[in-house]
């Protein structure tokens, strides 16, 4: 044989040894997930043992085996068994409000007002700016549930404003001080309802627009001080296993400031924001179409149409069964909304609106239909959908129209909801299960800081529809509770879906980023009672560990 031939002969084999070796050789990636039971929700619904993830995405999951034949990572994450769904999500919170609240004294769990005013006594001397402010009170707690009125304030506090925030922040408690420095005065420009008067006199009650006015006059912190404020609610989410929030409701300094902190990597949690309908928002943002960088999400404007059920603001179609001098405060009328709606419309822009009563959902979903017309994908959502004439679900499919609901409000509201609606009313609130089947799918939240920030409350909430003592026993208004897959769902990949952001995140598929949370129990599989009470224990968004207890 010539040598030429020879040497041919030989780098056909060497080829074929080397193209053998590139076969059998592994693919090296940043991380190897091993030993868990992993929740894809993926439209199957697997449960795999494994995942890959290069890049801050999933590349593949399944078998064990079967994925370390093929990869290699220097960095294997043995998950010890333990389960892993997708990074939460959490529909419809106001993130910044968390944040913010994080500086004010603490009024949740209140169980008078005589608690309030020891907690704010103790706290007063915290604000260097001269103010005090809190959040959390909820007269339906105390033993006498009416809203207080200012005298106590006044007279502990007559040089200093005091301005504190219900639980639903839908109304207010100010001293005099704060009122005259917001230059609210009896003969008050507000729409009826929004200024308590009695006697001719201010109690210090202030409702909707008039709430949202005093608390624009209190002294924000500055830049700097807000920036540590995000991290730390940051930081909170994370322990939570929350890895995307929707901020229900921005102004343009707080987008802006979002911005450039994740651009900076300031903060690192997906941010999905609902813009509100201010003057530079329509101008800057609205006008120009839906904005995406990285994390940070912008294709929504945020309305309100009523207020909250608490307050006695929402707007219902008939008096309050405990009030009938009161059927709740439209906050937008309906050419105000019909305004924004067109200039959303025409910019490609979301729209999603606060309605808590059945009268401001059917005039939303009415207003909706005159743009929408029929069956769309363009995710118009309502937010809270809390009372919903049956006879108005149907437009809820009609016209393709999301509802955005929050688990915990139901179980939160459900002691004294029937007061305020009455025994047939109350049956059209709170029904998940019949607004989950007018579309197929639905978003679920906490409206945190008004709820706790907790999404396994959210999932509890949702499917045993009980109180964390398991009051009611059979579960409030069962009928309508969420299956788990559903209110896993709710806070994953629906979430997900009800911000465009499905084809990203939300569920552990090839592709997407590896957003996840790591449980110490199933909350697929263990009893429903259990569930308020499993840990977090490891929280990664793009690929990185950001939370580790």
């Amino acid at each position: 044989m010539c040598l030429k031939k020879r040497c041919l002969i030989l780098s056909y084999i060497f080829a074929a040894i080397l193209l053998t070796q590139s076969c059998t050789m592994k693919q090296s990636v940043d991380t190897l997930v091993t030993n868990a039971r992993i929740y894809t929700i993926d439209s199957a619904s697997q449960v795999c043992e494994a995942m890959v993830i290069d890049e801050g995405k999933v590349v593949a999951t399944g078998f064990e085996d079967d994925l370390l034949a093929v990869y290699t990572s220097a960095n294997r994450l043995d998950a010890g068994g333990h389960t892993i769904f997708p990074g939460f999500i959490d529909a419809h919170c106001h993130f910044y409000g968390l944040a913010l609240g994080l500086r004010w004294i603490d009024l949740v769990g209140c169980t008078s007002f005589e608690e309030v005013l020891e907690r704010t006594s103790l706290a007063d001397t915290l604000d260097d700016d001269g103010w005090i402010s809190g959040r959390g009170w909820d007269q339906n707690l105390w033993q006498i549930k009416e809203f207080p009125d200012k005298k106590r304030l006044d007279e502990r506090w007559p040089d200093r404003p005091v301005v504190l925030i219900r639980i639903d922040g839908h109304s207010v408690l100010a001293n005099q001080e704060a009122l005259e420095r917001a230059g609210i005065t009896p003969n008050h420009g507000f729409s009826k309802g929004e200024v308590e008067i009695v006697n001719g006199e201010l109690t210090g009650i202030l409702s909707e627009n008039a709430a949202d006015h005093i608390r624009s006059i209190i002294p924000k912190p500055d830049t700097e001080a807000t920036l540590d404020l995000l991290k730390e609610a940051e930081n909170l989410c994370f322990s939570y296993g929350l890895t995307g929030v929707s901020d229900a409701g921005l102004d343009n300094t707080m987008l802006n400031m979002m911005d450039s902190a994740l651009r900076e990597g300031w903060l690192k949690i997906h941010i999905y924001a609902m813009a509100e309908p201010t003057f530079e928002n329509i101008e800057l943002i609205i006008t120009k179409g839906p904005y995406r960088h990285d994390r940070f999400h912008i294709c929504s404007v945020k309305l309100y149409a009523d207020g909250s059920l608490g307050s006695r603001t929402a707007l219902l179609k008939q008096p309050y069964s405990d009030d009938p001098s009161k059927s709740g405060i439209q906050v937008s009328s309906p050419d105000s909304l019909r305004e924004i709606c067109e200039l959303a419309y025409a910019n490609n822009f979301q729209v999603n609106v606060h309605c808590i009563g059945d009268k401001a959902v059917r005039e939303v979903l009415d207003i909706y239909g005159e743009f929408l017309k029929g069956k769309n994908d363009l995710r118009w959502r309502i937010e809270h959908a809390q009372v919903v004439d049956p006879a108005d679900l149907v437009l809820f499919h009609k016209y393709s129209v999301i509802p955005s609901v929050q688990a915990t409000h139901a179980t939160s509201d459900m002691y004294w909801a029937d007061d305020r609606l009455g025994p047939v009313r109350i049956k059209w609130a709170y029904a998940y299960q019949d607004l989950l089947k007018q579309n197929g799918w639905l978003p679920n939240g906490t409206d945190f800081p008004i709820e706790r920030v907790d999404p396994l409350l959210t999932f509890y909430a949702a499917v045993a529809r009980k109180d964390l003592s398991g009051y009611p026993p059979g579960g409030f208004q069962i009928e309508n509770a969420l299956t788990r897959e559903e209110a896993l769902r709710s806070m994953t990949i629906w979430a997900a879906k009800a911000n465009f952001e499905d084809e990203e995140y939300g569920s552990l598929e090839p592709g997407k980023w590896a957003d996840f949370v790591m449980l110490d129990k199933d909350i697929m599989e263990i009893p429903m009672e259990e569930v308020p009470e499993v840990n977090v224990l490891q929280t990664w968004s793009r690929g990185k560990t950001v939370y580790l207890k």
